[in-house]
């Protein structure tokens, strides 16, 4: 242990010169003081006092503890906690210890978010903080620490099957107990994800019937609605993710991850509008929170992935000039970590999507100099692609086994949202099926560039969900420019399938259509992009090459493409 930095040492004197929430304990706390190992967050934000706060989620469990305040804000902590929101969970969870030094399972709420922090190291420490407290702890309790301690086993060894039954074993066993535990019906939910680092984003059918069972026991827990979206979103079942979403962002309005959750599925169900204006809400909620607590938006992993998701919203609606603004303004927040990294793919993407290769090749290339292999691998592949765009394959076929050598280092199995190697991967194969049509070995490239497409289109997550519509996009162009009309059918037919609600969609098989000499088919597709991007920018490139309905049209718009 060390002293509690000075800043925050003035910080609680402060507090409790103001008449802060009992003095006695908080200055008798040894356990708030005590560091953690480092991460990306600095200790003194994590240790930052806090207040009760309001519209956070109803998530509640009670914990041995003589202070309705420290109940309070270990309650506070949770529902933080449930909704990512690691920074102000910490602090929530350390104001609880400075109330009552010996709320053990303050502790475990800590150790779990060390791991959404990515640190494990302090996951442990704080865990073993638990287990020292664990015999003035319920019964109930105690289990729940045994649970924590399986988990942190099985997440030191993600690749060992038994070690994730064991972890799911100890929550039946505790769930044999107290069948009424909500609490432990979370978890369990959590623990159906494909490793024991699940903690509700990667649900899968499995996972259903366990949040829909804290349903049955508390209609209007926030956590087990918030969970079910993203359950849902992975399973495909969007009509079902988009009614929870609806329910978390009423519950939860002080979180900006509740109002940005039900944004995802707005846009997937065609309310693109809706689902600017929640992601908006949430850029405005999450500005006024770093100004009023001084802290850096590169420290909340939210941010970034929130402008990723307004930038492509506007990228659909065919608005390039906010697309652009938006992307930049998220390429310039600092990459804290691999996910953050791996997702500055989207500026060079959509660089190659707008034909600005020379542009699209130096921020790729930006990308290979981080410190995280699924950032390097990505940022070759694009790299590639980009040079592919210039007319240097060769160069391109160097960039390519540059990312082969850099995909080997990206795990195969990996904690939390840290991108694991399949979804990396169809990035890298992208740019070999490129380089194959290019070639002389068109049959090769083509059957590799469908195997993408699909995996592409199979990778979980809202990020992946949008870059794959604009990257098969880019594929559709590229099949077209080799005359690969086979391959740019299977193509558009991939993107009406993926989001028909996109204008791109529609144009990739109006101009294979027109191709083909279907002449009423291809009217028809063209005028479904029209009102597609009925929104975008006056001067969208595309356009330009969408006649004006008539069969001459129609016509002069192949002799323009």
């Amino acid at each position: 242990m060390r002293p509690i930095p000075l800043l925050v040492g003035l910080i609680v004197i402060s507090i409790l010169m103001q008449g802060g929430s009992t003095p006695a304990a908080t200055q008798e706390d040894p356990h708030a003081a005590c560091s953690a190992p480092p991460s990306y967050v600095p200790e003194e934000i994590l240790l930052r006092p806090v207040a009760l706060r309001t519209g956070v989620g109803n998530s509640h469990e009670t914990v041995t503890t003589a202070s309705s305040q420290a109940q309070a804000f270990y309650d506070q902590g949770l529902n933080y906690l449930e909704s990512y929101v690691w920074i102000e969970a910490s602090r929530s969870f350390h104001q609880a210890l400075r109330i009552d030094p010996k709320l053990a399972m303050a502790y475990v709420g800590l150790s779990r978010v060390a791991s959404g922090l990515d640190n494990p190291a302090a996951a442990k420490q704080f865990f073993e903080k638990a287990k020292a407290l664990a015999s003035g702890a319920s019964e109930r309790e105690r289990r729940r620490i045994a649970i924590r301690e399986k988990q942190l086993a099985a997440m030191d060894q993600l690749e060992d099957a038994s070690q994730l039954l064991a972890y799911k074993k100890a929550i039946d066993d505790a769930l044999g107990v107290d069948l009424e535990d909500t609490q432990l019906w979370l978890l369990r939910g959590n623990a159906e994800e494909s490793n024991a680092s699940g903690r509700g984003q990667r649900g899968t059918a499995g996972s259903v019937a366990f949040y829909e069972r804290v349903l049955q026991l508390e209609p209007n827990q926030s956590s087990a609605h918030h969970y079910l979206v993203h359950s849902y979103e992975t399973i495909g079942r969007i009509d079902k993710a988009l009614e929870h979403g609806e329910v978390y962002a009423r519950l939860a309005p002080s979180i900006p991850h509740a109002a940005h959750m039900w944004g995802h599925d707005l846009r997937r169900v065609g309310r693109v509008d809706d689902a600017i204006a929640q992601f908006l809400k949430v850029n405005s909620l999450e500005r006024e929170y770093y100004a009023k607590e001084n802290l850096s938006p590169s420290l909340d992993w939210h941010h970034g992935h929130n402008l990723d998701l307004l930038a492509t919203c506007y990228e659909h609606k065919g608005q390039m000039k906010l697309t652009e603004k938006t992307m930049r303004e998220a390429a310039s927040l600092e990459a804290v970590d691999a996910y953050r990294a791996f997702n500055a793919r989207e500026l060079p993407n959509f660089l190659i999507h707008r034909g600005r290769y020379q542009e699209a090749l130096e921020a790729a290339r930006a990308m290979t100099r981080t410190s995280y292999p699924q950032s390097r691998a990505a940022g070759h592949s694009l790299a590639g692609q980009a040079l592919i765009g210039l007319g240097r394959v060769p160069e391109a076929s160097v960039e390519l086994e540059a990312a082969r050598q850099e995909l080997q280092a990206v795990p195969l199995v990996a904690a939390g949202l840290v991108p694991r190697r399949s979804a990396v991967q169809p990035w890298v194969e992208a740019l070999e099926g490129e380089i194959l049509l290019r070639t002389g070995e068109g049959a090769r490239g083509r059957a590799q560039l469908k195997s993408v497409q699909q995996a592409m289109r199979a990778i979980p997550g809202p990020d992946a969900w949008s870059q794959a519509l604009f990257r098969l996009e880019s594929m559709a162009r590229s099949a077209r420019e080799v005359g690969d009309w086979d391959l740019a059918e299977f193509t558009a037919k991939q993107m009406l399938d993926h989001d028909a609600a996109y204008g791109g969609s529609h144009l990739a098989m109006a101009l294979v259509l027109q191709h083909q000499g279907d002449t009423a088919g291809a009217a028809r597709e063209f005028e479904a992009a029209r009102k597609g991007w009925r929104d975008a920018d006056p001067d969208l490139a595309e356009l330009k090459i969408i006649p004006s309905g008539n069969a001459t049209g129609v016509k002069d718009a192949r002799n323009r493409k």
